[in-house]
């Protein structure tokens, strides 16, 4: 029988809890319990304030910002390519997407057209990330119930993926690789690079995959723990402004890649008449739990696809683009080789030299992982933005946690959070 915790029972209660307590607990069968931070489900830094009465949530109230970080304030004070490696460290389970977000945004501001090779390069990079990211989901989905060995099955493969990161960017874990009009290097060999990437998306993600499903998709106890647990219809996913997988598990058809087709996925990406790539968006009607882990195995799938597609067609020439030489940093060879090349870095690196920022105001978008990935940024024309804020689809996702767990038991609590695969920098401000 739950027991009743009042605020003058003699457990040692800060000003907060106490007034949190009075406020709240309409009910004297009821009590108060706290969900993290230290429970493993919420990464150290979520907390879930739980009205339960006996095993159910009456009430949720969730606290964010345990990691004061103040990303946002950051993008004042370093200039439009020192600013990735602060993105990179929003979603960390896949920055490379951040990267790729970020500048996507400062070069619509800059006006700049991608080469070719940047736009084919940087979709496989954003797949690959995509991938990385499900892959820790669903997996993570059999962990937070009590089953290690799916989590086993998507994170090993993951390790692979940190392989090629590393051996694109030089970083394992924070790439930042994007830099304004391409990227910090180019590969450096494009063939290991495809042998790389073939090794994954054709040997070692169908087995993982397989695994996957044959172990979690007719379990009995996986199916039971996530059916009909964290249902959100269509109408509520829209009027949350809720995106991504969680969104198309509800049946909401909205893909940025689709509605606002960017780099490889739309036509013409190559300027010589290419088509986009083709893919499916996986929608599912349920809204549940177990309808979200189903969206985000398809779309590993359709990643591979994609990637399918460009490998083999990933054209020449430069990463960077070079008709706009004074907005994108030389290649290090040029720098140790042309006095060109050593001015041009300089110029880039002194304060409000080589920069030449129109003054306005911009947004854009990707595709992340977990959604509408956007960022909006107001120039003044110097070397910084005058303003960076963040669309960042996880802390849009979070808000509608509380109504998804009202009704549900303590023991649901873990399953809901994983669904919705809430990264907990993408909340902090």
């Amino acid at each position: 029988m739950p027991y009743t915790l009042e605020p003058d029972s003699g457990f040692d209660l800060d000003v907060e809890s106490t007034e949190y307590l009075k406020d709240h607990v309409k009910s004297p069968d009821r009590w108060v319990l706290n969900f993290g931070p230290q429970h493993p489900a919420t990464h150290t830094t979520l907390r879930l304030v739980l009205e339960l009465d006996g095993e159910r949530v009456a009430r949720c109230t969730p606290h964010i910002g345990y990691l004061h970080s103040g990303f946002e304030k950051l993008g004042e004070h370093h200039d439009y390519n020192q600013y990735v490696c602060t993105v990179s460290r929003m979603d960390y389970v896949s920055p490379i997407c951040n990267d790729i977000a970020w500048h996507h945004s400062v070069e619509r501001l800059f006006g700049i057209e991608l080469t070719p090779r940047a736009k084919a390069l940087r979709t496989i990079m954003c797949e690959i990330g995509r991938i990385q990211n499900h892959l820790l989901c669903a997996g993570a989905a059999a962990l937070d119930l009590g089953a290690f060995t799916g989590f086993l099955y998507g994170f090993n493969e993951r390790e692979f993926i940190y392989d090629i990161i590393e051996y694109v960017c030089g970083q394992r874990f924070h790439p930042d690789w994007t830099r304004v009009g391409g990227a910090w290097r180019d590969l450096a060999d494009e063939e290991v690079f495809k042998r790389m990437v073939k090794s994954l998306i054709h040997e070692r993600l169908p087995r993982a995959i397989k695994d996957l499903e044959t172990l979690l998709n007719r379990n009995r106890i996986f199916m039971d723990r996530l059916k009909g647990v964290g249902t959100i219809t269509a109408d509520d996913a829209v009027a949350w402004s809720i995106s991504g997988p969680n969104a198309r598990a509800a049946g909401v058809r909205r893909d940025v890649r689709k509605d606002q087709p960017y780099l490889c996925y739309a036509d013409n990406w190559d300027g010589e008449g290419a088509e986009a790539v083709k893919f499916a968006v996986p929608v599912s009607s349920d809204g549940d739990c177990f309808s979200r882990y189903l969206v985000r195995v398809e779309e590993i799938k359709q990643s591979i696809k994609i990637i399918e597609q460009l490998l083999d067609r990933i054209p020449g020439g430069s990463i960077n683009v070079v008709d706009d030489a004074k907005a994108t940093v030389p290649q290090s060879g040029d720098v140790y080789g042309s006095i060109e090349g050593v001015i041009q870095l300089f110029e880039l690196k002194m304060h409000n030299r080589g920069w030449d920022t129109p003054i306005g105001e911009v947004y854009d978008c990707i595709e992340s992982p977990n959604g509408e990935l956007g960022f909006y940024v107001v120039s003044d024309g110097g070397r910084c933005a005058w303003r960076a804020a963040t669309r960042p689809p996880c802390f849009i996702n979070y808000q509608v946690f509380a109504k998804l767990t009202e009704g549900h038991q303590v023991a649901d609590v873990p399953a809901i959070l994983g669904s919705l695969n809430i990264i907990a920098a993408e909340l902090d401000r």
